[in-house]
């Protein structure tokens, strides 16, 4: 059997210790920032799952690959009207949307 490594932790752990606490401005603020990077992550992998160029889908949307490319990179705030234009028209999905109450 083999010895834990003390020096191992959560990505919970590493995030509390070099970003800080949730609740705190910084942590918020590096939250709230992850989130908008997931969101781009996700267009690209649903973009390339449906094997688009980020001209294709940006046509099928009614924008401009580079805006398309400025979300994927996260370089770029959406509207919401957009977004759900890139996921119905463009990705022929389906936008599902929660709110979690902390």
């Amino acid at each position: 059997m083999k010895a834990k490594n003390k020096n191992l932790k959560s990505l919970d752990q590493f995030v509390d210790e070099k970003i800080g606490k949730r609740g705190t401005a910084k942590r918020e603020e590096f939250e709230t920032e992850y989130d908008a990077f997931k969101l781009g992550v996700l267009i690209q992998q649903a973009r390339e799952d449906k094997g688009l160029t980020q001209e294709q889908l940006a046509k099928l949307a009614g924008t401009n690959k580079s805006y398309i490319s400025k979300l994927e990179r996260n370089l770029k705030d959406i509207r919401f009207s957009t977004l759900q234009r890139i996921i119905n028209e463009g990705l022929g999905g389906h936008l599902d949307i929660s709110i979690r109450i902390k």
